[in-house]
Order: C-alpha cells, then sequence, then structure tokens
C-alpha cells in the first residue's frame, strides 16, 4: 500500500502543477474578455472593429480548458458537489467507503462513457482539421481534443483518490497533501 500511496502522491503533485497553468489561463480568459468588450465599444466610437471572432472564441476556448481541465483538480480538492447534509456527519470511515463506491460505480464508468462516445467525434474533428465555421474563427479540433482528455484526468486523479480513500478505510495512515 505505501507504493500505491506514493502513486498517490505522485498523481497529486501533477494535479497540483497544472492547476497554476489553469489559474493563469483564468486571467489570461479574463483580459481577452475585457478587451473584447472594450474592443467592441471604443471601436464604435472611432470607427473601427478592435475586436474579431477569433478573440471571441479564444475567451469560449479558455473558459472550455478552466472548466475541463479543472474537472481533475476540483476532485483532488473534494470540492464535487455531495449531499452534505448525510455526509458531513459520517465517521471519516464511512465517508472513505462512499468515495470509494462513488469512484468505482461513478466516476470511472462515466468517464469511460464519454471517452467511448466522444473517441470518433475528436478523430473526425482531427480528420477534417475542423475550423470555426465564423469568418476568422479558430482551429476547432485542438479545443475538441479536451473532451477526452479531460475524462482521462479524471480517471487518472480518480486513481489517487481510490488509493488514499482505501487507506483511510482500512486505516493505514498517510501524508495528506494540501
Amino acid at each position: 500500500m505505501n507504493f500505491a500511496l506514493k502513486i498517490a502522491h505522485i498523481i497529486d503533485l501533477i494535479t497540483e502543477w497544472y492547476s497554476k497553468v489553469i489559474y493563469w489561463l483564468v486571467l489570461v480568459m479574463i483580459a481577452v474578455g475585457v478587451w473584447n468588450v472594450l474592443g467592441r465599444y471604443i471601436g464604435r466610437i472611432i470607427g473601427e472593429n478592435l475586436s474579431s471572432n477569433s478573440l471571441i472564441e479564444l475567451q469560449w476556448y479558455l473558459f472550455d480548458l478552466i472548466f475541463f481541465l479543472g474537472a481533475a483538480y476540483t476532485l483532488k480538492k473534494d470540492s464535487h458537489v455531495k449531499v452534505d447534509i448525510f455526509y458531513k456527519n459520517l465517521s471519516s470511515k464511512k465517508k472513505a467507503l462512499i468515495n470509494i463506491l462513488g469512484i468505482i460505480l461513478f466516476l470511472m464508468p462515466f468517464c469511460g462513457v464519454i471517452i467511448y462516445f466522444s473517441w470518433q467525434y475528436v478523430v473526425n474533428s482531427w480528420t477534417i482539421m475542423e475550423m470555426s465555421p465564423d469568418d476568422g474563427g479558430l482551429p476547432r479540433y485542438p479545443i475538441k481534443t479536451i473532451i477526452i482528455i479531460s475524462p482521462i484526468l479524471l480517471i487518472i486523479q480518480g486513481i489517487s483518490e481510490l488509493i488514499k480513500n482505501l487507506s483511510v478505510f482500512l486505516d493505514i495512515p498517510h501524508r495528506k497533501l494540501t
């Protein structure tokens, strides 16, 4: 179990690392959004278009990245929605058991279904090098890849959470990463 806990720790470190990238993407998304708004209004005043479809789509893509890539980090931080009215009063062993069952019965199958049903959709997008239908729009195939990457990251983080919850359920001490 010690080896498994080391694996969980490494997974957690990787999740923490890329969550810092997500943090900066939030700032970039805000900056692009502010520019889109200001560009629209200032552009009207000076009679020049200061925004573009590509900037608007970039803002959407950044939001997609933040949302989809942030799911595994949210799982790591135990911040997904739960029915806390019941969960909060349970012992740590019972919480761990519920988490174990949730990971095995819901998270892993759900992620598998997403990957299975979106795989061909993403492959088709790459095959035709799908572009936005809007003038000056961005390529769609790279952002669609996140539909596959997100559940893979969730599965990997789910493995870490499964290991940590098993150690709690089996009374094996482990160091909690912040």
